[in-house]
């Protein structure tokens, strides 16, 4: 199979992804065989190119958004699961047995595996994973549309849990946002489909602002720039930990700013003032299989778009670069699959 590989992380710049003939995945016990369709880019994959999450394996195939047809089970999977369109995401598998697993906490799993990093991802035609990590997906929807669900939908809708405005009422709620990527504009619908106001934070305004107000917006601004509104909650997607002190500024008394990255930079000190009336500081780790599934339910019910860039698979070192210069409006997407 053809594979994007990353043997030593360094900066996307020198383009350290190498694409290589490998050979094909040796299925185990429990797995299916998928032949990947497109794979979506995500900010995190940056983070294991560039070596800012810590490079855990000699040799790794990333991408962990991807979208295919199952080519093959293992002797103990259903074969019904062959020639169904499914889809992968960031959390490979899980033991089960922990204390988080044991109390429905998968995400937070101790010994959990992630694809695209703990094990190989998405940047190649063939890929393996568990047949009960996997998520059905309809093949009457573009692959290219699905991708970006199955890391920035699924993990935006976890912030979003995480935000505590289920338990206040979604109607009438002011949410903010900083950053307006991936995860960003896929968040924005599911809020405003509930009912609340999005107020949008950007670092690239003139970019994204016709984008945001399309899509349902009530005020779009710099990412340092103060709502015209108290907020009642809001979600830094943004890796940039000068970010936080800004958000826990504009939030109201009672307010939750949830950071929903797995990395971000230092976070500068701040008076306890930002956090004085009950403010809180959450974040998000993975996802559950729950997670996934009711998002991917959520996303159907309200018709979510998503707004991709396409690449080609030879494409993918250009890709990079254009996520880490925020030059990519919406989504990036990988076309794995030949004459695609």
């Amino acid at each position: 199979m053809r594979a994007a590989v990353l043997d030593r992380p360094g900066s996307v710049e020198t383009r350290p992804l190498a694409l290589r003939d490998l050979p094909d995945p040796t299925l185990r016990a429990g797995d299916v065989l998928v032949r990947v369709e497109v794979c979506g880019l995500c900010r995190t994959d940056l983070h294991v190119v560039e070596g800012e999450l810590t490079h855990v394996r000699p040799q790794t195939i990333p991408g962990h958004q991807i979208v295919g047809v199952v080519a093959a089970a293992a002797p103990d999977v259903d074969g019904g699961w062959l020639g169904r369109r499914v889809g992968i995401a960031w959390l490979h598998q899980t033991c089960g047995a922990c204390r988080f697993c044991a109390t429905a906490r998968e995400n937070l799993c101790e010994k959990a595996l992630f694809t695209g990093y703990s094990v190989d991802g998405g940047f190649a035609e063939l890929v393996r994973a568990p047949a009960t990590f996997v998520y059905p997906l309809p093949d009457a929807l573009e692959a290219e549309h699905l991708a970006p669900l199955l890391c920035a939908g699924i993990i935006g809708y976890r912030a979003l849990g995480r935000t505590g405005l289920g338990a206040r009422g979604w109607s009438g709620a002011r949410l903010g946002l900083y950053g307006f990527g991936a995860a960003g504009h896929v968040a924005l619908q599911i809020a405003r489909a509930r009912g609340a106001e999005v107020f949008v934070c950007t670092r690239d305004r003139e970019r994204y602002q016709a984008l945001a107000h399309d899509l349902g917006a009530a005020w779009v601004g710099d990412a340092t720039a103060s709502p015209p509104v108290p907020l009642d909650a809001a979600i830094v997607f943004a890796p940039a930990g000068e970010l936080v002190p800004v958000g826990l500024g504009a939030l109201d008394r009672g307010g939750i700013l949830v950071l929903g990255g797995i990395h971000m930079s230092e976070i500068p000190s701040f008076d306890y003032g930002r956090i004085y009336h009950e403010r809180e500081i959450r974040t998000v780790a993975n996802n559950t299989r729950d997670d996934g599934q009711a998002f991917l339910d959520e996303a159907a019910r309200i018709g979510l778009r998503t707004h991709v860039r396409r690449y080609g698979l030879a494409e993918i070192g250009d890709a990079l670069i254009d996520l880490k210069c925020d030059a990519i409006r919406g989504a990036a997407v990988i076309r794995v699959a030949p004459n695609g």
